[in-house]
């Protein structure tokens, strides 16, 4: 009998730098528990819309919520965990995402010192440059969604 696979329900943000669009550059947040470089994400809380729980993550995990939605990717994407990854935490077999494009709003820092801090390190890092940081099992989404978003025009890099 074939079980049926469990997907938490999650989104993701491509965080541009305030000074975007005269620089190209998108945060890279490396996590606490494991070392992983990533975007920031979360899940998505009962009752709650996609873009809600996007501007709450952010702050969760950026210690702000100052950011301008630039575009959301059309489709949810799914991924799988690794069968060495943290999925026993969540009970589920991965994750079914929405990704969002934002753009750090001017005069506003990041904090990780948050009251629950996901993050040890972030930095905003050159477009050309993410594929040396991102090199995990998420590498396929994490290109196909920046790909959309420039064919789109969204992402002028």
């Amino acid at each position: 009998m074939l079980m049926e696979k469990k997907f938490r329900k999650n989104v993701a943000a491509i965080v541009l730098s305030q000074d975007y669009p005269f620089s190209c550059k998108i945060l890279v947040a490396l996590r606490m528990d494991i070392e992983v470089w990533q975007f920031p994400q979360g899940g998505i809380d009962d009752g709650e819309t996609p873009k809600e729980a996007l501007f709450r993550e952010l702050e969760e995990e950026l210690g702000t919520n100052c950011f301008e939605l630039i575009a959301e990717y059309p489709e949810w994407l799914s991924y799988e965990f690794p069968t060495d990854a943290v999925k026993k935490k969540y009970n589920f077999d991965g994750q079914i995402q929405k990704y969002f494009l934002v753009k750090i709003k001017e005069n506003n820092a990041i904090n990780l010192n948050t009251a629950e801090p996901e993050f040890k390190e972030c930095f905003f890092v050159d477009y050309k440059d993410i594929n040396s940081y991102i090199n995990h099992f998420k590498k396929p989404i994490y290109t196909k969604v920046l790909k959309y978003f420039q064919k789109e025009g969204f992402l002028g890099c």
